[in-house]
Order: C-alpha cells, then structure tokens, then sequence
C-alpha cells in the first residue's frame, strides 16, 4: 500500500465521536474524500465560515504536550495520532471536519483511527504520488534532546527516550517502511506521570485524560489495571508521535530518521530543516539516482511557539 504511485484519498466518509485528551471536550470527527492535490486539512465546521487548516508545518501554533495546528481563529489540537493513521493507511488527500478545538483521543493510540480508515477503504486517484528525498542530511537539537534525517531511499524512524522511572528507564524503538508492522506501534499509547496531572490541568491540559485513554505512571509503577501493550510501549508511542508530525511536511519524507529524547517541538523544527533541504519529486523518481528532478523545495517558514 505505502508505495503505490498513484494519490490516494479515502473510499467513503467516516464518521467519528469521542473527547479531546487535554480539552475533555466531546467532538465529532468527520473524514471526507478530498481531490488530488489538496492534501490534509482540517475544517472547523462549528465556526463561522467552516475555516480550513492545512496540515502543515508552517500552521504549527503549540507544541506544548500535543502538537496543535491553526489559522486566524481556527485552531485544532492533537493532531498527531490522527496523522500517523492517515500516514499508516497510505492516503495524501483528506477533508477532516470537526465541530471543536481538538481530535478525539480513542484508547490513546493511533491503531482504532488505523483500522477504521483501512476498513472504509482507499481510493486511488489519477495524480503521481510525490515525495520529499532530502539532499542532506540535518540535525537540530535542544539541551540534551536532538533529532536528525538523513538521505535514503526510504523512510524509517528509530526513536531513544529515557526515563529516571522503573517502568521506563531506557527505550529505543525503530520503524521501517515496508518492514515494520504498523499494530506493533500505532496501538502504543499516550502516556504521562500522576505527579504532573494537577499542574497539567491548572494548565488547561489532560482535562479528558483517564486509565482508559492514556497510560499513567506512579513513581513506582503503572496503574492502568491492564499493565502496558509492550514492555517499551513509550518509545513506541514516540516514533507514533514523530510519524504524525512528520506529516506535516506535507508530503511523505525519504529519509532515516534519528530521535532522542524528541518531543513535538523538535519535531516541528526537524520538518522544517527537511523542508529546507529537500526536494519534490515523483515516487517513481524517488531514488536519488533518478534523473528527473524538480527545483528545491521551499524554505518553511519559520513561526512562534506559545
């Protein structure tokens, strides 16, 4: 699925509702067929006018706990899980409305979104799949914390993170296209500290979150009854995460991807170095021998985080 050369959108309209992790507020989700060309964007249909929000990187607003993307007034968040199904499901074309301010959470992962898509669906359509092949490779970092991509002709992610925690302590994951098998880490869930929760919520934030949407830690242990889905299902949940953000590229990205201890905010800045050092191009011309090249992609530009 993930290398046919054609665009893709979905088969037909699907129709979801749930609650937003950090707003706690109920939304309905509904996915649309969208034309070639058009690719990923969110609509809110409660507001006046239904304003679209492209998924993409230069829409980034808040990286803070969720990676929220908006517009003028228009803003969604959460939008990651939601993007590494689409991702997974291999559709470049979408209409995503929604009437609130945030995706539906589901169990914390991305693989109830994963499996709904592939049930209604692909369409494909009569436009060339294009790529991003990046022609360098980049790396950006803060403190401790860095991520770099790295020319290939495919794509993979390995993500390292690391904990002072029992459960977690060191984790590293790797992801790679065509190899990997998309339940082993698009079911890996959100997760977050007990010790956090009341500062999250004074913060506006979690205030949706629960043992059935997210994975809660104590200082010793996890308290959701049912334990973890895998023993490194945090690092997991990161190459989930950073799978999401990277579509935000707008286009799907040829390159080996390295994180560690990464958070969307690094992500965001990653996505914008691959965008200032890549090219568009074919799928079909996607290996970095082919002969047919366009010019240089665009420099993202860049925009303040709150």
């Amino acid at each position: 699925m993930m290398n046919l050369p054609l665009q893709a959108t979905i088969a037909r309209t699907l129709e979801w509702t749930g609650m937003g992790l950090h707003s706690g507020k109920p939304v309905t989700l509904r996915l649309l067929p969208a034309p070639p060309q058009s690719g990923i964007r969110l609509v809110r249909v409660d507001l006046a006018g239904s304003p679209e929000i492209p998924c993409r990187v230069e829409n980034v607003t808040q990286t803070q706990m969720a990676t929220t993307l908006g517009l003028g007034k228009a803003s969604v968040s959460t939008v990651e899980h939601l993007l590494c199904a689409i991702y997974a499901a291999g559709i470049d074309n979408l209409r995503i409305e929604l009437d609130a301010p945030e995706v539906p959470i589901s169990d914390g992962s991305a693989i109830e979104f994963f499996r709904a898509l592939r049930e209604i669906g692909v369409e494909r359509q009569a436009k060339a799949r294009r790529v991003l092949r990046l022609k360098k490779p980049v790396r950006v970092e803060m403190g401790d914390k860095w991520a770099e991509a790295h020319p290939s002709d495919g794509f993979s992610v390995e993500a390292a993170i690391e904990f002072a925690h029992p459960v977690i302590g060191k984790q590293s994951f790797s992801y790679v296209e065509g190899e990997t098998a998309f339940d082993s880490f698009l079911s890996a869930r959100t997760y977050g500290f007990l010790r956090e929760v009341e500062a999250l919520k004074k913060l506006g934030l979690a205030l949706g979150g629960s043992l059935d949407n997210a994975i809660v830690l104590d200082d010793q242990g996890v308290l959701n009854p049912g334990g973890l889905r895998f023993a490194d299902e945090f690092a997991r949940h990161k190459v989930l995460d950073a799978i999401g953000d990277l579509m935000l590229a707008g286009h799907r990205v040829r390159a080996t991807i390295r994180l560690s201890r990464s958070g969307h905010e690094l992500h965001r800045q990653l996505v914008q170095e691959i965008l200032a050092h890549a090219e568009l191009v074919d799928v079909a011309d996607a290996s970095p021998a082919a002969s047919v090249r366009t010019p240089l992609f665009k420099k993202a530009r860049r925009v303040a985080v709150s």
